[in-house]
């Protein structure tokens, strides 16, 4: 996987990438939840780039799956924390969960990658997504 520079736009998007393709694909439902969450222009890069960003994403997934498109979900737990650590602004962290999880719920399914990804940030950053904190406190 390449390297971007910590708190970077592109490290956050990658981790927006990550979830879009947690369950192994994306639909145009999430796509357009992108442009409705305004992602651009909350995480800084043109829309031309983040696609870009999410391209190189899922080429560095293929490359380490050998050409086995499997998406993010079989992310070892080693590169997906390594990943995670390259954005450690606690309010950019905020902002990349509630994107996160507005794009795995865009489809009005939570697949269980997608969940897994979450909980996975969950862990790593110990930030507890909206929905699940409004669920708990209920």
């Amino acid at each position: 996987m390449r390297t971007y520079p910590t708190n970077s736009p592109q490290a956050a998007t990658r981790l927006l990438a990550m979830a879009l393709v947690a369950d192994g694909n994306y639909s145009m439902t999430e796509i357009r939840a992108l442009d409705r969450l305004e992602a651009p222009r909350r995480l800084g890069l043109p829309a031309e780039e983040i696609k870009a960003v999410i391209d190189q994403f899922c080429q560095d997934l293929l490359s380490v799956a050998h050409g086995e498109w499997t998406g993010s979900a079989q992310i070892d737990d080693a590169t997906r924390q390594a990943l995670m650590r390259e954005v450690q602004d606690p309010a950019l962290r905020v902002q990349i969960m509630e994107l996160c999880e507005a794009v795995a719920l865009a489809d009005g399914h939570l697949a269980e990658g997608e969940a897994d990804m979450l909980d996975a940030m969950v862990k790593a950053w110990r930030t507890v997504p909206a929905a699940m904190a409004s669920a708990t406190a209920v």
